[in-house]
């Protein structure tokens, strides 16, 4: 546990617990799986936090996603700015709302048409329910250990916070809701397969990180998505991708950018990262052509986080035909007072811009590997196992001599063993996920001394262990 003293924060923390439910406005927050008290942040600037009591951390949680750009980036922050000059909330269209969603339709093939809400929760929340509508079916294949907002249909076998407190099952969801949720191991063909077998004709639809980040960073095997797209087509069931953390961070275009770009979609050749070929996938091989070719794309897609820039957000979009069942032209309801926020909206619009004109995705995975190589190295040394999947700017540190492919295999992690781990870093300035089940993230502020620093800490905290 850590031994800085936090007296601010502390303070703060005594107060909050009177008030607020263990003390914090999310789970996740809390620190209660590695032990001691969560410190309160004042600022936050590029790849830095500072806290309550004025120490200075280099930030691998990036407000759980979402700073892609490093915190209070200059552009976001004037957007919000010019934007806040004409109101806060209009409960009316907006024209931030249309620029909005003609970016996400032109970065994700495919989204056709595009529905905003506040949150990744009711993004995947309304997503469900427009699959069932759409369907005429009520059963849904949830994966275990992903993660997908906090309603009832969806807290079964989480991962995040609940998984990271003990509580994959959430009390207050009736038995009823979780029997229409049929949970799989992710990356396992055979169980895909026996559960549509199974329930022949009753299942709506699929829903799954593509790539995990809920219950620390999992990768699919190979085909493995491509085999999900496959089976649920079959059966008439839809495809539902949760993007809400991978969207615009891996890709321009999210894992569906890595994975799966639809015959004819046109891509800049210098969009095909690394991760990209990491993944066994090569461009066109025509060398005068522009377009990727696979074919996995799924129905629906919820987003959230980096289409915020920082504000609350959340959306879900996909095919069109799907989409229009929604009110007011369809009969599955949904909505919201303050989707489409100008403020949100403003500074999403700033974040999505950004990405199109810097494609750091390159510089991104460099900085990744930078870390992954440092742990694995240090760990090395030491002689302790450890497991670092990473992609982009996501990572996740396991300490197991067992490859991580889904929920059973993480939890063979130590869990202890990063608690300790997570402590040492943060004594040395480094803030990491405060839970051995979540990804980390990278920022474009991260490069230079920011991730030399970290690596340097990271590697010092391993060989401490």
């Amino acid at each position: 546990m850590s031994s800085l003293p936090s007296p601010v924060s502390d303070a703060l923390f005594t107060r909050a617990l009177r008030l607020i439910p263990g003390g914090v406005n999310s789970p996740v927050r809390a620190f209660r799986s590695v032990g001691g008290a969560p410190f309160f942040t004042k600022s936050a600037q590029g790849a830095t936090l500072t806290t309550a009591d004025g120490r200075e951390l280099i930030d691998f949680v990036c407000t759980w996603g979402p700073a892609i750009h490093g915190h209070n980036h200059p552009r976001i922050k004037a957007a919000i700015a010019a934007a806040l000059e004409h109101g806060t909330s209009f409960g009316t269209p907006n024209p931030y709302e249309v620029e909005m969603a003609e970016l996400i339709t032109r970065f994700v093939p495919s989204i056709q048409k595009v529905r905003m809400c506040n949150s990744g929760t009711e993004a995947t929340m309304s997503a469900i329910r427009l699959a069932r509508g759409f369907t005429r079916r009520d059963k849904i294949i949830k994966f275990a250990g992903c993660y997908h907002g906090h309603s009832d249909s969806l807290l079964i076998k989480a991962g995040s916070g609940a998984l990271t407190h003990g509580h994959p099952d959430s009390a207050g969801v009736p038995a009823a809701f979780a029997r229409e949720t049929i949970v799989l191991p992710y990356n396992d063909r055979a169980a895909l397969t026996a559960a549509f077998a199974a329930n022949p004709g009753e299942i709506a639809c699929a829903i799954i990180e593509p790539y995990c980040g809920n219950v620390g960073f999992i990768m699919p095997d190979p085909g493995y998505l491509q085999y999900l797209r496959e089976i649920t087509a079959q059966h008439g069931a839809l495809l539902i991708y949760d993007e809400v953390m991978t969207g615009f961070r891996l890709h321009k275009a999210g894992v569906q950018g890595l994975q799966a770009e639809v015959v004819g979609q046109v891509a800049d050749l210098a969009d095909f990262s690394e991760p990209a070929q990491r993944a066994g996938l090569q461009p066109n091989s025509d060398p005068k052509s522009k377009i990727l070719i696979t074919s996995d794309l799924p129905d629906l897609t919820c987003l959230g986080k980096i289409i915020g820039g920082g504000l609350p957000v959340g959306a879900f979009g996909g095919r069109a035909d799907i989409m229009d069942m929604l009110a007011p032209l369809g009969p599955v309801y949904q909505a919201g007072t303050l989707s489409g926020n100008p403020l949100a909206m403003a500074a999403g619009i700033a974040a999505l811009r950004l990405l199109d004109e810097e494609n750091p995705y390159a510089r991104l995975d460099a900085l990744g590997r930078c870390v992954r190589d440092a742990v694995i190295a240090a760990a090395k040394t030491k002689g302790l196992p450890v497991q670092v999947p990473q992609c982009g700017s996501m990572f996740s540190i396991f300490f197991t001599p067992t490859p991580v492919r889904d929920y059973a295999t993480a939890l063979t992690g130590d869990a202890k063993l990063y608690a300790k781990f997570f402590h040492t870093c943060l004594d040395n300035g480094v803030y990491l996920a405060p839970s051995a089940y979540e990804a980390a993230f990278i920022s474009t502020a991260h490069a230079g001394t920011a991730i030399d620093r970290a690596c340097e800490v990271m590697s010092g905290a391993i060989r401490e262990l």
